[in-house]
């Protein structure tokens, strides 16, 4: 499974098409794949395993979202201000 992964990882050009946001407007995308990030990134650290995986979401967010939000949300993270529940 580990495998299956990195090969999807390698060959990562562009965020693909998600059944759950079929519109133009690909915000909630955005906003879901960073939550989804570090939801996972926590659950893994805490079990201790390998966060490898978390990538995959990493790499959708930061292909979708304007990177002046990504900024905002990592400063809000850090100062405890996060509006979301990680």
């Amino acid at each position: 499974m580990a495998e299956d992964i990195k090969d999807k990882l390698e060959n990562y050009r562009t965020a693909p098409f998600d059944a759950r946001f079929p519109n133009q407007n690909q915000t909630r995308n955005c906003w879901s794949n960073y939550l989804d990030y570090h939801r996972c990134q926590k659950a893994l650290d805490a079990k201790g395993v390998d966060t490898a995986p978390c990538d995959w979401y990493k790499r959708v967010y930061k292909s979708l979202c304007p990177m002046s939000w990504i900024q905002k949300w990592d400063e809000q993270r850090e100062e405890g201000t996060f509006p979301g529940k990680i």
